[in-house]
């Protein structure tokens, strides 16, 4: 059974449950600070999670698009990527774990026909401390249905993944951890803060017996372990308690969240742990082998690091992403920029995008129409870094020469790294030619430049980029207010062409970036801070009701550029809905209820910065003072 087949059967399957098909996000998320991209299937609902209603009703299914940045260095094993599907269903204070579980088990069992014998379950300990009890329940369900299959499903108490490596797997099918097993935004139980919601997750693993563990990652295997012989495919969380100041209360209504990687759910199916043969990847590399003339098993790090970062690249970009040395743009470019350096190992020294990703489009623009929709708009943005960034070689070989008079080191071989993308091989290899001896040590001094970028990358992006609203109270929520009455503003100064492209709105001002070719002069800024400032004086009534998504937005009514939307959505008005209005814009929330609340206390809109974001893209500071 093919990926894509894979997603429409579970799509398919529940539907017939009740649950509404959504859309998939955008990967650059409009609304959460904590994150540069949708990194996983709730990520989008999570409001919806923490009580707010949504206009598709208590169930939902989708598959997401996600990408995840963090450990783009580590790509190249067989099972992680950084751009991957997650399918999901949710109950919004519905269904609870007696529905969730067997769900899913019938649909690995029963439609994709998965031995039952090679699924292995890990559920929570609990956390007596917290009058959190073990998860019983969803243990009890699973083994009731392990036993409809002929199977004994024993526990196995295991806490921490550390006591994995010494307990093993001890003939066991149900595993018990403790905050292995455990989900909210903020971590563990001991880490969350009051009135954050939690509770316990159950995941389930698929074995790969013809994988031998590797004792370096530990004295023995365990469904946690990383040797690769157990492959999870999906988490059940059980979202059921509210930390207090005397610990954990269950909450009146509970959530169900699922989530289940696509990509490794399809190695299941084909019985092999190798992420990168299953339909999705494997035509990629197919493709590679064919322009390179190399062979897959030789060269498998090359090969996987392209097929990821292009199928992530290509996302992007349908979702409008412009490759940039900025926050979301600069993850684009540096997928793009390593893709195209692993391809000259491979051989491949000219058109990598232009062979590559029209092979990405047909994989997905059947099911993800936007794909097929934008296929010119993506390979002409890609092209176009292909075309940058090889120039930018050619440079990095004109300062080799300048760079090598006096040797070749690590540092300068990650100088040509850093600066022109040239890879180290090329560097090595280049010396070779010219009949230049390396430093024998330039592969530990190279790695230890390495390491030093990474340090300051994670603490100069630690808490950098913030995207949404921070928080929702009450500045912040006015602020939030002003974003739409500027928003308003903007179009009708500088045109309709003005499209949101980001926004990050705190207590202290708001930021907002949009489609703009051109600087703003010192009159359009004036004309914008007056029409804002005298809609807060109109003291408009604003207030928000469930409409018909197509009917709206062919009203006028605005969103932000890349979202796709369900059949209703939420849409927050400035003025009379039905009558006289300034702005009417699709929203999740939250609003003052009077536009003269901005006003309080003598505070006037002001625009403090309008500067370059990306290309084509202009960004706003403004504060109320």
């Amino acid at each position: 059974m093919t990926a894509q087949e894979i997603r429409r059967k579970y799509l398919a399957f529940f539907k017939e449950r009740g649950h509404r098909v959504i859309p998939r996000a955008s990967l650059m998320p409009q609304n959460d600070p904590t994150t540069l991209f949708t990194g996983s299937g709730m990520q989008a609902l999570i409001p919806n999670l923490m009580g707010a209603p949504h206009p598709e009703g208590k169930r939902l299914t989708n598959s997401q698009t996600c990408l995840r940045a963090q450990d783009i260095e580590e790509i190249g094993d067989n099972r992680h990527t950084t751009f991957f599907e997650m399918l999901g269903n949710w109950s919004l204070s519905d269904y609870f774990k007696q529905e969730q579980l067997p769900w899913f088990f019938e649909f690995l069992i029963d439609v994709l026909k998965l031995d039952p014998k090679r699924i292995y379950i890990t559920c929570c300990s609990g956390f007596p401390e917290y009058g959190v009890p073990k998860d019983s329940v969803s243990a009890k369900i699973w083994q009731e249905l392990f036993t409809q299959k002929g199977i004994e499903a024993k526990e196995v108490e295991i806490g921490s993944e550390d006591n994995g490596y010494q307990i093993g797997e001890s003939d066991g099918r149900i595993f018990f951890y403790d905050k292995k097993n455990w989900w909210s935004r903020s971590g563990e139980p001991a880490t969350m803060p009051i009135g954050e919601l939690g509770g316990p997750d159950s995941e389930v693993f698929y074995r790969f017996d013809n994988i031998v563990h590797d004792p370096k990652w530990g004295q023995k295997c365990h469904p946690n372990c990383e040797c690769g012989r157990y492959l999870e495919l999906g988490n059940s969380v059980f979202m059921e308690y509210l930390k207090t100041k005397e610990g954990f209360e269950h909450l009146a209504k509970h959530n169900v969240d699922y989530g289940g990687g696509l990509e490794r759910i399809a190695a299941a199916a084909i019985d092999n742990p190798d992420v990168f043969k299953i339909s999705l990847l494997k035509p990629i590399i197919d493709k590679l082998e064919q322009i390179s003339s190399k062979n897959y098993d030789d060269h498998k790090e090359s090969m996987r690091v392209i097929a990821d970062h292009l199928r992530g690249a290509t996302f992007l970009a349908v979702d409008g992403l412009i490759p940039s040395n900025k926050e979301q743009g600069y993850v684009m470019r540096r997928l793009l920029r390593r893709a195209i350096r692993f391809g000259f190992d491979l051989g491949i020294e000219q058109a990598l995008i232009k062979q590559v990703v029209p092979i990405v489009i047909d994989l997905y623009g059947s099911d993800f129409p936007e794909v097929a929709a934008k296929a010119d708009q993506v390979k002409t943005v890609l092209e176009k870094e292909e075309k940058i960034f090889r120039q930018t070689l050619r440079a990095g070989i004109r300062e080799f020469g300048k760079l090598t008079t006096n040797g070749l080191n690590g540092e300068k071989v990650f100088k040509l790294y850093d600066t022109y993308g040239f890879p180290p091989e090329l560097s090595i290899e280049e010396a070779t030619k010219v009949g230049l001896k390396p430093d024998p040590n330039w592969r530990q001094q190279f790695e230890a430049q390495m390491e030093d970028q990474r340090n300051r990358s994670r603490t100069a992006t630690k808490g950098e980029f913030k995207g949404g609203l921070a928080d929702q109270g009450e500045i912040t929520t006015e602020y939030h207010t002003a974003t739409h009455l500027m928003y308003r503003a903007l179009r009708m100064v500088l045109g309709d062409q003005v499209v949101q492209r980001g926004s990050n709105i705190t207590a202290e001002r708001l930021r907002f970036d949009f489609s703009y070719q051109d600087k703003m002069t010192p009159k359009q800024i004036e004309e914008v801070e007056k029409i804002v400032n005298d809609q807060i004086d109109k003291d408009w009534p604003v207030s928000w009701r469930q409409e018909n998504t197509e009917q709206a937005l062919s009203s006028g009514v605005m969103g932000a550029f890349g979202d796709r939307y369900t059949n209703k959505v939420k849409v927050y008005t400035v003025g009379d809905p039905d009558g006289e209005n300034f702005s009417r814009e699709i929203c999740g929330g939250p609003h003052v209820k009077h536009t003269a609340q901005l006003a309080s206390g003598g505070r006037r809109f002001k625009i403090i910065k309008e500067e370059s974001s990306s290309a084509g893209i202009r960004r706003i500071k403004a504060v109320l003072q």
